[in-house]
């Protein structure tokens, strides 16, 4: 790898519940690490089947609405083919067509460029597997 290009794994635990999880912070924590006031850019991947990256405001109820649109557009219930696992785990595997799983965000002084309401935020609602993995890549 070349020095202009970092990368680490992000082991998380999101439970088993639907999460919006913020990871705002660890991606500020990694860029202080390894951008050290450079311009680049930071993408996050994901590499599972059913969760999904937004960049959006949480907290005052954004993050809240999100799931319960996923819930209106991908009901948990049987009518998905795919069907191991719990009750309606099908519409987890179709979760990444509508929220990707990945984001890239524009790095300015080895800061992100973020909105003032911005946030990095992991979508998991795949209520069988609480662990996860996401993964930070900086190139600047």
């Amino acid at each position: 790898m070349s020095e202009g290009f970092t990368t680490r794994l992000l082991h998380l635990e999101t439970g088993t519940e639907e999460v919006v999880r913020d990871l705002t912070r660890e991606c500020a924590a990694f860029l202080r690490e390894v951008a050290r006031g450079r311009d680049g850019l930071l993408n996050v991947f994901t590499p599972h089947a059913t969760t999904g990256l937004a960049i959006l405001e949480t907290g005052a109820g954004s993050d809240e609405d999100l799931l319960a649109a996923l819930r209106d557009l991908l009901p948990p219930d049987d009518r998905w083919q795919h069907r191991h696992g719990s009750p309606g785990h099908g519409r987890d595997h179709v979760l990444p067509a509508l929220v990707p799983p990945h984001a890239t965000v524009p790095v300015v002084g080895g800061e992100m460029a973020l909105g003032t309401w911005q946030s990095v935020c992991v979508i998991d609602t795949n209520r069988d597997n609480p662990r996860r993995q996401v993964r930070l890549s900086f190139l600047g």
